[in-house]
This record gives C-alpha cells, structure tokens and sequence, in this order.
C-alpha cells in the first residue's frame, strides 16, 4: 500500500443531534458496519449493504448531519428521490471494462466487494482504518483497492477526512472509460445545495467558479456553503491532493447537492469528440491512486480556510 494521504471522515446519524461534546474516537464493528463514534455519538459508519461501500452519515462539529438521508433513511419526506445511488459518501466509477459501478445501469453485475478491516486504530483526536476491496464485474475481479481512512479533529469547528485509495489491476488490462459518471462523490443534504425545495447553498470551487459554472471545471477544490439544518453556517468541501491523479481534477458537481472529482471524464466536461480521451489502462500488476481530503467545517466559507489545507497537502506520494 501507498502511504500517500489519508482520510479523515465525519458524519452523523440521520437524527438531529445535540452539539458535539468531543470524546475520544472510537472503532465499533455493529449491524455489519464499521462505526466512528466521538464519545456515544455516530459521528459515520463505513457500510457495505450496498453493491459498492460508502459512509453514512456524516456528522458536522455541530452534531447535524450534512449527508443526505434518503435511500439511506426515509425520515425526511421533503426530501427528493432521486439517483438512489447518490449514498452520502463513496467512491466508484460509471465504466470500469464496460461495467457501471457508478449507477448500476445494465445488465451486467458490478460491486466492490469488502474483504477485511486492517490497520484499525482511534484515539483522542484521529481515527484510521484500511478497507481490503475488490472489484468485481460478473463476479470476474477486475481491481484491487486498499481504500485507507484516516478521521482528525483540527479544532472544534473541524472534522477533517483524508482518504486514500490505490487500485491494482487484477485483469490483464483494466480500463478506466471516459465518462462524467464518477468518482470520489457526497451527496448533500437539504438545505446544502443549489436548487431545491429547501436549498439555501452556494456551490464553489477553487478557481471561484459557481454554481453550475463550477461544472466540469478543473479545480483543486469544490465545497457547498450554507445552512444545515438547524439553520447554522457548515460547509462541505472536497479537495483534490497535489498527489492525486490527473491534479487538479475535473468537478462532476451538480447544483442538486453532488460534489463528484472525476479524473476521468474528460470528452463530457471539455465537450471533446474523442470519447476516448480520458481513458486511463492499466496493465495487471500496475496501480493507480487517488487522493482526496474532506473538510466539514461549522462556519463560512471564508473561516474554512481550504487553500489553507490544499497548500499543506503532501506534493509528493
């Protein structure tokens, strides 16, 4: 495994919660997931009822959840059902040797199957673990992911989520196809998107592009800013690290609340006639990693400070 950057994830149950009263962090395996608990209180959970795994919720330093709810819950009937395979916050790919582990469209099976926990530890102020997985199409395996999570708490007003993911080609030649359906994606809450029926966000990026003019853009970060649902300021950022592939990535970020780098659709977001253009193969034996960091911050986007964060990233693997 490449020890580049690693992730620090936050959430929350579905419920609204009282502020957090930060405790030490701890590792919990319970109803078949992985759970982040800050004292008595989920702060997310790594689970895998899915045909890809994600993490749900995801809690703010203010104890709301930022996540969506729905398909996850169904406690919250405002909210819209649409693109059941937006799940809070997870990473895949619309076509992988022809296989959609994004959507699942078609009838070819794809799923990212978990094969153990490693690496498990927690403490006062971070958390990590390391997922085993594997990606399989008509159950043949196609990758191998070592999917590293690592949790810090910055401050009170900061949960910070640094993931890491290095895939090896298990086939003869795995082939990453050019197409906007992907990758590393959250799914907002509510109130923290652009268009909706109690959407109060703005979307930005890191070149100050927004709202829909942030789609398809390269950028070296994107983030929702706006209320939660109790009505306090939080924003929701993804960073692309200096280290990650195809730096700075394009945004696949919708104004309905999806936040998505994808380092591979390129033809979709340049308008390019070559559909093939953002391809990337990998030879078996050969990797690749990605590389990004979330910050959940309860504040504006200014007090965030995320070129901050981007210029402390690592530049080097």
């Amino acid at each position: 495994m490449q020890k580049t950057i690693r992730t620090i994830l936050t959430a929350t149950c579905s419920l609204v919660l009282a502020p957090l009263a930060f405790a030490d962090f701890t590792l919990v395996e319970k109803d078949g997931a992985l759970q982040l608990l800050d004292g008595e209180t989920l702060v997310t959970a790594f689970r895998t009822d899915y045909r890809v795994p994600y993490l749900y919720p995801l809690t703010a330093p203010s104890g709301t959840n930022i996540a969506r709810h729905w398909p996850m819950e169904d406690d919250q009937k405002s909210e819209e059902k649409d693109h059941p395979h937006h799940r809070s916050l997870w990473l895949s790919h619309g076509n992988v040797n022809g296989y959609d582990f994004w959507a699942g469209f078609g009838e070819k099976k794809a799923s990212i199957v978990l094969n153990s926990i490693t690496e498990k530890e927690a403490g006062a102020d971070s958390a990590t673990f390391t997922a085993d997985l594997t990606w399989t199409g008509d159950d043949k395996k196609l990758l191998q992911e070592t999917r590293t999570h690592t949790f810090t708490r910055p401050d009170e007003n900061n949960l910070r989520i640094d993931i890491s993911s290095t895939m090896t080609a298990l086939a003869d030649k795995v082939v990453f196809g050019d197409t906007k359906e992907g990758s590393f994606a959250i799914r907002t809450d509510r109130t923290l998107r652009v268009k909706g029926k109690e959407a109060k966000a703005t979307l930005t990026n890191s070149n100050g592009e927004t709202d829909a003019d942030a789609w398809g853009k390269r950028a070296n970060g994107a983030a929702y800013s706006g209320p939660d649902e109790k009505g306090e300021a939080v924003v929701i950022a993804i960073i692309d690290n200096p280290t990650s592939f195809r730096h700075p990535t394009h945004w696949h970020a919708r104004d309905y609340g999806l936040l998505a780098a994808n380092p591979f659709g390129i033809h979709d977001f340049e308008s390019n006639k070559d559909k093939t253009v953002g391809n990337h193969t990998l030879e078996k034996g050969e990797t690749i990693t990605l590389n990004y960091t979330v910050i959940i911050h309860n504040g504006s986007l200014e007090s965030a400070k995320l070129d901050d964060v981007y210029k402390s990233l690592p530049t080097k693997p």
